[in-house]
């Protein structure tokens, strides 16, 4: 501005060449142009301007033809608003400071409106005289405009966290965007229906005229907003000339512009609406306008999406519900530390000789205070805080009845319930009453004393595990499979739904996978020698390595075998196979994932017995665990399937025929299996 003011033919001008303005203007407008802040000073009684480059976005394209000039013409369209102002100081007034004041300017080829915050104080002659008015000044319109729109934007947020409905959502979203007219002179709120065949308007704000329905499968014609063209490219579309969709001859004076904005799923790209903005005619769209829309879209998005859950929530927690009423076993949702009755169905009510309404949502020891010292919460406390599940086939409970305790035996499972971030959030428990079941066991073992000598615990658990569970897991397992067939395909995939039956399917597996590998250990305990022939292991090994041909193969594990000239042994057939597939299974199964695998198999003889090992490089355990792995239900690791009975198997069989198992072992180098066949 300096160089323009030198470059300027003040010889032209009213106030003549600067050699003689006064010393006092002079003065000030060397204070201007050495400032960095936006000033100026109009002089005279006729306010001729000069301005500092600070100032010169202020002007936009009033600049550079401001300069010399009156403010009365420069400003001619805020004159109304500001000359009275200059008039009183140039008349001896006082000076004037204004914070935010909002002035609709032209300078960028329309009006604009903007807020300023200044002061207009007197500019002095050299006599002394107030003879110019002077001002520094700041535009503020980014923070007033960022203020109103964020207030907007909170206003939304805090309205929707209690609405319940879609169309309250919709509606009264609109009525708080009404309250905006500057930023959203008119607004509308579209959602795409399921068949994603047409928009439906939920709710509005302003004039502006909005179709009820738009359909999405043919191309917009007139009157209909471009929302095939934003679902195809899923971006903003901005309409340049609202008169091109206004039927019937409608004329609006404002806006002339308008933007349609996608509304997605949160965190997807599922789009599931529109929002239609009208644009201020005295604003530009510029980022920070378009900012405001997409930051006021995603908010609607959350809470339309918040609410649709929450809809969908109650609408599979109902179907669950009674789901779970229809059950043929007894189950009951148990929530945090304190094991809240949160769902109990007719089953476990039944079961527990309860009233509904005398248990649900209270504490397991508020609604059965008789079982507080039978160890009940301490198991649920177990599988709460581990993430263990607990199994038992047959626990006696002492249940009040009539007045009176009277012992009731279940079987059941707990499992941990988890959230969406896997944390323990409850217990899920499934069981079936087996009273009859253990009475008739018992008149048995009381006329049976063969029976009466077998492991009880294990006799037990087989028993009722192999007779008893089998009806109703398979009960569980076909309705599960007719809540697959029923629930539509968008509600298999919602996280509740996934996770309560991923967790049922889990608790049937374990219940099958555990009826299968205990009734083999029957079948060990009672036909250990009926097939007993000349077995050689040669023969047994090579059967064996090509059922797990695909695995060594895919895996790339090494088989090396050194095996004595005579490995033949007197055993049953189908037990031998056993023993050896089981120990290749894991030596494959327990690999470490940081090398190939390794397997070595030696045959050699020593007094009384053939000696079969079984090497690996696998993963290996500690010391204090190698005694463990020889019990039921015993597993060192959870990565791969197993119900940890399989070592247990092996044992008995060895034991069954005079043998024994040892191992050796260091955690991460791998394992050594050795098995001693009795001759």
């Amino acid at each position: 501005m300096g160089a323009m003011m030198r470059a300027f033919n003040w010889e032209a001008h009213p106030l003549g060449p600067p050699t003689n303005w006064p010393q006092s203007l002079q003065a000030n407008i060397r204070l201007l142009l050495n400032s960095n802040f936006p000033m100026f000073i109009w002089w005279s009684r006729e306010l001729y301007a000069f301005h500092n480059d600070a100032y010169i976005p202020a002007l936009g394209d009033k600049h550079p033809a401001a300069l010399g000039a009156s403010a009365r013409k420069v400003w001619a369209e805020v004159w109304k608003d500001i000359g009275g102002i200059a008039e009183n100081i140039l008349n001896g007034g006082d000076s004037f400071y204004a914070e935010g004041l909002r002035l609709i300017l032209e300078r960028k080829g329309f009006l604009e409106e903007t807020y300023w915050t200044f002061s207009y104080s007197p500019a002095f002659n050299d006599e002394g005289q107030v003879y110019g008015v002077f001002c520094a000044c700041t535009e503020v319109t980014s923070t007033v405009l960022g203020q109103r729109r964020l207030k907007t934007l909170k206003d939304i947020a805090d309205a929707m966290a209690q609405i319940q409905s879609l169309d309250q959502a919709c509606q009264e979203a609109s009525q708080i965007l009404a309250q905006n007219p500057l930023d959203l002179p008119f607004s509308q709120i579209y959602l795409i229906n399921r068949q994603e065949t047409e928009a439906r308007l939920l709710g509005a704000s302003g004039q502006e005229r909005a179709p009820e329905r738009v359909p999405l499968s043919t191309p917009e014609t007139v009157g209909k907003w471009p929302f095939t063209e934003v679902q195809r490219t899923h971006a903003l579309y901005l309409v340049e000339d609202l008169h091109s969709l206004r039927e019937d001859g409608q004329v609006v004076q404002m806006p002339q512009r308008a933007v349609v904005l996608p509304i997605f799923q949160p965190g997807q790209n599922r789009l599931i609406g529109f929002f239609v903005s009208g644009i201020s005619h005295e604003l530009e769209y510029d980022q920070d306008y378009q900012n405001f829309h997409e930051l006021l879209v995603g908010q609607v998005a959350t809470s339309i999406a918040s609410i649709q859950a929450r809809e969908e929530a109650a609408r599979q927690q109902a179907e669950l519900i009674a789901l779970f009423e229809q059950a043929p076993v007894a189950i009951c949702i148990l929530r945090g530390p304190e094991h809240v009755v949160e769902l109990a169905n007719p089953g476990i009510c039944e079961l527990w000789g309860k009233q509904y309404e005398d248990v649900i949502k209270k504490p397991i020891l508020e609604a059965l205070p008789e079982v507080k010292d039978q160890g009940i919460k301490e198991l649920l406390d177990g599988v709460y805080t581990s993430g263990v599940p607990y199994v038992n086939n047959e626990l006696q409970v002492m249940l009040e009845r009539n007045g009176q305790l009277e012992p009731v035996y279940f079987s059941f499972v707990y499992h941990p319930m988890r959230n969406a971030k896997r944390e323990i959030i409850g217990v899920i428990a499934v069981a079936i009453g087996i009273n009859e079941q253990v009475e008739a066991r018992h008149e048995i073992e009381a006329m049976n004393a063969e029976l009466r000598a077998i492991n009880a615990d294990l006799d037990n658990f087989v028993y009722s595990a192999s007779h008893d569970l089998k009806a109703p897991i398979s009960n569980i397992e076909g309705l599960m499979d007719t809540l697959l067939d029923y629930l539509p395909e968008d509600i298999k995939q919602q996280d509740v739904v996934q996770r309560v039956l991923s967790l049922m399917h889990a608790s049937v597996n374990r219940f099958k996978r555990a009826v299968a590998d205990l009734t083999e250990v029957a079948k060990v305990q009672r036909v250990a020698g009926d097939d007993v022939t000349s077995i050689d292991l040669r023969d047994v090994l090579a059967d064996v390595q090509l059922d797990f041909e695909n695995t060594i193969n895919s895996t790339g594990a090494v088989i090396n075998t050194r095996l004595s000239p005579d490995s033949t042994v007197k055993f049953s057939a189908k037990n031998v196979r056993s023993i050896v597939y089981n120990l290749f299974s894991n030596a494959l199964k327990y690999r470490s994932p940081e090398r190939a695998p390794e397997i070595r198999i030696r045959t050699e003889h020593v007094p009384g017995f053939l000696v079969l090992s079984v090497t690996d490089n696998g993963l290996g355990m500690k010391p204090e665990d190698r005694a463990k792995i020889f019990t039921m239900f015993k597993r060192l690791h959870d990565h791969v399937e197993g119900t940890g009975i399989g070592l247990y198997i092996v044992k008995r069989i060895v034991e069954n025929a005079g043998g024994r198992i040892e191992v050796e072992s260091e955690k991460g180098k791998g394992s050594t299996f050795t098995v001693y066949f009795k001759r």
